[in-house]
């Protein structure tokens, strides 16, 4: 699946559980997205949680920032926005120099949640593409 292909499909998924919580408060609905809970309610979510797998080994994970809005993404690489220390990148077979943010917990944190929150995820996720959305991604 191209990244922009999941990237708008995960926004839907994303919005229609924003809009069953809607009477709840925006505390209320990031802590709705701890890991644990989301594994209970959300099955569908991510497919890791069919698993009870976790995508970073941190104790308490939210998942309200599913893919970061650090992360860019253009035609040749993809990198992180502040250069994150826990990020790494690896130049693949194809040229395309790919980030690996696995070590990174960031968007993964309720204080950096908080500060950044949106109930439109994909307008949080609206810089991580830095071209046009009809290329190749």
């Amino acid at each position: 699946m191209k990244y922009i292909t999941w990237i708008k499909n995960h926004s839907l998924k994303h919005k229609n559980i924003i809009n069953k919580l809607s009477h709840l408060s925006d505390d209320e609905i990031i802590e709705y997205f701890d890991f644990d809970n989301m594994v209970k309610k959300e099955p569908n979510f991510c497919p890791l949680y069919k698993e009870n797998k976790k995508c970073h080994d941190i104790k308490k994970l939210n998942c309200y920032l599913c893919a970061c809005p650090l992360f860019r993404l253009n035609k040749t690489k993809s990198y992180c926005k502040i250069d994150s220390k826990y990020g790494s990148s690896k130049k693949g077979k194809d040229g395309f120099i790919h980030q690996n943010c696995s070590n990174c917990t960031i968007p993964h944190k309720i204080p950096y949640i908080k500060k950044n929150f949106s109930k439109d995820w994909s307008f949080l996720m609206k810089d991580v593409i830095v071209y046009n959305y009809n290329n190749n991604l």
